[in-house]
């Protein structure tokens, strides 16, 4: 595995040991990136299943100021430390151990945003939609920001979710499926 473009372009990072993970491979990350970017002007990213964090490596690579890494498994936890250390964004980054319910909620409490969320789950659409409406339903979105979901190409995603809409969707290799949504904020109703 390999960081495609950006500051660490060309730098090798290592899968999570075992056969816990399935990393995303670097042809679909490239297309990921060429869908949404190619490139950044800063913003915060939130990479929820981190796996090995190459997602989210490369998020910062291409001009990202910030991203939180979640995984609920240890080793995947220290190979995004270890990856994170070896492309020296250990200070742009925030690695947490935990489920993404747990995680989302922990972030509501801070207040966080995000420009960029990127959600590679074990692959069960209700865990998909639970994702995308906490997202909206606990304001961690920044207006326009993007949504990545990386998926079987069985699971069929709605074009909308509550303030999210699905703006591009393609298939890789006949089985993996990245859908793209854009978050809308509300309109806020005036007082008279």
């Amino acid at each position: 595995m390999r960081i495609i473009a950006g500051e660490c372009k060309g730098r090798h990072i290592k899968p999570v040991p075992g056969m816990s993970t399935r990393p995303t491979t670097d042809k679909v990350r490239e297309s990921i990136y060429n869908m949404i970017g190619p490139f950044f002007d800063g913003g915060q990213a939130l990479d929820l299943y981190g796996g090995s964090g190459a997602l989210g490596i490369e998020a910062l690579s291409r001009g990202m100021s910030k991203c939180i890494f979640v995984d609920r498994d240890s080793k995947a936890i220290e190979t995004i430390k270890w990856n994170l250390e070896q492309t020296k964004f250990t200070g742009s980054a925030e690695v947490f151990r935990n489920d993404s319910k747990r995680a989302l909620k922990a972030l509501n409490k801070r207040e966080m945003t995000f420009t960029l969320v990127l959600l590679d789950p074990p692959y069960h659409k209700e865990q998909i939609l639970y994702d995308l409406e906490k997202l909206c339903t606990f304001e961690l979105l920044e207006d326009k920001a993007t949504i990545v979901v990386e998926h079987k190409k069985e699971v069929t995603l709605p074009e909308a979710v509550a303030e999210l809409q699905m703006t591009r969707q393609e298939t890789y290799s006949g089985k993996t499926t990245i859908s793209i949504y854009t978050y809308e904020q509300p309109a806020v109703e005036k007082e008279d």
